[in-house]
């Protein structure tokens, strides 16, 4: 203790307490001492003063019982936790004004106990005083019920005296063994409801001059239950608004997290610890930093990480407007870039609306930093856009390093006006070596509050201290890289923070891929190709059956509409003179030419549940699912697939579209 003690007066810290000094012969005296640092008028701290006192002197005794009224407000004035507030009066009384503390607190009609401390070195034997989390019950008559219903602080002065009940053999037994000698309980009133009951008791454990309290002690302990009163109130306050706040925060972010294949997954999100210096209450606890996972088409998966700037319910609740908004959005499955450009536009939609003198709009947009991903698991490949976040870590080979972004863009709601969101988002495209782990966080990761010599760390540090303790952790699972990183950075947060930690696969996912003409013949090719390698990923025969069905519907579809399409993005080259307009669409073969070269592509993925089907084709027109009359021969395709496959749907790509579908290949 005295080494602690040392390092923290050394520091520039100040160190006051009360402890038990044994005399020569036996008896026990209490000593108040205090520790300060020493200071020449040079600066620095070279020393350490002592002042050390008999506690509760008798000339002394009113001065040493207001310090001690003054210090049990200072200390309260810095708790904002119950079981704190609690634990820091319990401290503060035992030794130094009496030999056991008990508080109790009222949970609904129970009153349970919350506190139960005494002098060094001793506990209560099993089977006599109740422990903590026990409901208590004082019998009528005992002098604690007398004072919850009287709501006055009761004084025992003598228990050689005292006929009051007991509240069980077990409790009356170990008084009269360890000598209660006296006792004063004051109920905890606040705005005219009582909280609970603080006891404090003096018993033959310790040598005092005075084994007994006096009325002054009663006006004394009444005066220190107002105050503790008041801070535990204002600490089931803040409890209650917290938990109001991180459970609103908490179903605003993902409930559970998707199977994926290819792909483990990580997160976590703390709010920021309360300072009562802020002066903000519950705002210095949550804010707008949010994390999702979402599944996209042919078991692509959306990855996100963002934070809202700000701090309280509002931010909270614009994180909740964007998360859903994203979602919506990713559906479509387009490029980051343009998921990020949509989402740059609902940050404005969704300001606050304000006007000026004149009536002119000039809402202020919130500030939000983003970063969207895409990742497929059996490519390895990474596409992604940046609206001014920070990048992920990426972690392979017992290295950590930012992952190389070229093009990182303004956050959502700052662009200037005329500037179109689309030149201002990019998207990029990286390959993840297999087994390679990124690390996804927001700022409040890096952003630490000043340590006690009032520095505050820069980011580079704290990033460069993050990075070195994971390098060191590459290899292992994505669970422990998140409980790692939480901790990596010393120091207390200053911000909400989240994490989100994913690992590519370090073995290839199977799947199988064939270019077909689109010709009519060429259907039952695919049909044949999708039935082979079901069979050699052993694909249940019922499932691979309606996955080959619903091949065969989707494939058809693609080549009867092939010859519809229009022209493809090629450039045309025709010898001899530039032709007119209106017969250069009239060249000889070239309609024929054009039907014949189209092709489709058919690719197949399995996965731990599921079998994936794609089809590729360069016709730009999406499909939708028709309403075919009784006696019409076709348009029943598409509402077949939609009807037995789990999923499906449809994307733009680079050369036309793709039609997706899944089938699990467990369940239904």
């Amino acid at each position: 203790m005295a080494i602690e003690l040392a390092k923290h007066v050394l520091k520039g810290g100040v160190w006051e307490g009360t402890f038990d000094v044994r005399r020569g012969d036996g008896t026990i005296v209490y000593v108040r001492a205090q520790a300060v640092p020493l200071r020449p008028a040079s600066g620095g701290v070279t020393g350490i003063v002592i002042m050390a006192r008999e506690a509760l002197r008798s000339n002394e005794r009113e001065k040493d019982r207001f310090g001690l009224l003054e210090r049990i407000g200072e200390r309260l004035a810095g708790s904002l936790y119950v079981e704190e507030t609690l634990k820091r009066v319990a401290e503060m009384l035992v030794p130094q004004f009496a030999d056991h503390c008990f508080i109790e607190l009222m949970e609904g009609d129970r009153l349970v106990r919350r506190v139960s401390q005494h002098v060094q070195g001793w506990t209560p034997p099993s089977g006599t005083w109740k422990p903590v989390g026990a409901e208590i019950r004082y019998p009528s008559g005992h002098y604690a019920d007398t004072a919850l219903r009287r709501q006055e602080t009761i004084l025992v002065e003598d228990f050689s005296t005292n006929r009051s009940p007991a509240p069980h053999e077990g409790s009356a037994r170990l008084c009269g063994e360890i000598g209660m000698t006296s006792a004063i309980v004051a109920p905890l009133l606040v705005r005219g409801e009582t909280l609970g009951l603080m006891y404090l008791g003096l018993s033959n454990l310790t040598d005092r001059r005075s084994p007994h309290y006096d009325a002054f002690d009663r006006d004394f302990v009444g005066a220190i239950a107002t105050r503790v009163a008041l801070a535990i109130d204002n600490a089931l306050l803040f409890e209650e608004e917290r938990h109001t706040a991180e459970s609103f925060q908490k179903y605003l972010l993902p409930r559970a997290l998707p199977q994926l294949d290819g792909l483990q997954i990580a997160v976590r999100y703390y709010p920021a610890a309360p300072l009562a210096s802020h002066g903000q209450g519950i705002q210095t606890q949550v804010g707008g930093d949010w994390y999702d996972v979402i599944p996209l088409s042919a078991g692509r998966v959306g990855i996100v990480i963002g934070d809202v700037e700000g701090r309280g319910a509002k931010a909270a609740a614009i994180m909740g407007q964007l998360r859903a908004a994203l979602r919506a959005f990713a559906q479509d499955d387009k490029s980051p870039a343009d998921i990020l450009a949509r989402l740059d536009e609902w940050t404005r939609i969704i300001a606050t609306p304000e006007q000026d003198d004149n009536g002119a709009d000039v809402s202020i947009p919130p500030i939000v930093t983003c970063q969207y991903l895409v990742y497929d698991a059996w490519s390895r490949q990474l596409s992604f856009a940046n609206a001014g976040h920070a990048p992920p870590l990426l972690l392979v080979d017992g290295q950590c390093v930012e992952l190389d972004i070229e093009e990182v863009g303004q956050p959502l709601g700052v662009r200037a006006k005329g500037l179109h969101a689309d030149l201002v988002y990019k998207e990029e495209t990286r390959t993840l070596p297999p087994g390679a782990a990124l690390l996804l966080y927001t700022d409040g990761l890096v952003d630490r509050r000043p340590g006690r010599d009032g520095r505050m760390p820069s980011e580079a540090e704290t990033l460069g201290v993050l990075c070195e303790k994971l390098a060191k952790m590459s290899e292992a699972e994505v669970e422990r890289i998140a409980d790692a990183a939480t901790v990596a950075v010393p120091g207390e947060i200053d911000d909400d923070m989240a994490i989100l930690v994913v690992r590519s696969s370090d073995v290839d996912l199977d799947v199988e891929a064939r270019t077909f003409p689109a010709q009519p013949i060429m259907v039952g090719e695919a049909r044949r190709m999708a039935a082979e390698a079901f069979a050699s990923w052993n694909v249940p025969e019922e499932r691979a059956e309606l996955a080959c069905l619903l091949v065969s519907e989707v494939v058809t579809n693609v080549v009867l509409h092939a010859a519809t399409a229009g022209v493809p993005r090629r450039e045309l080259v025709v010898e001899g003179p530039p032709l007119p307009f209106e017969e250069s669409w009239d060249v000889p073969g070239f309609e024929d030419e054009v039907v014949g070269d189209k092709e489709f592509t058919l690719r197949l993925r399995r996965g731990e549940e599921s079998v994936w089907v794609e089809v590729f084709d360069q016709d730009l027109r999406l499909p939708r699912i028709r309403s075919a009359g009784e006696n019409d021969e076709g348009g029943r395709g598409l509402y077949l697939v939609d009807q037995l496959a789990r999923r499906w749907g449809s994307r733009p790509t680079r050369e036309g579209k793709a039609v997706w579908f899944e089938i699990p290949t467990r369940g239904r």
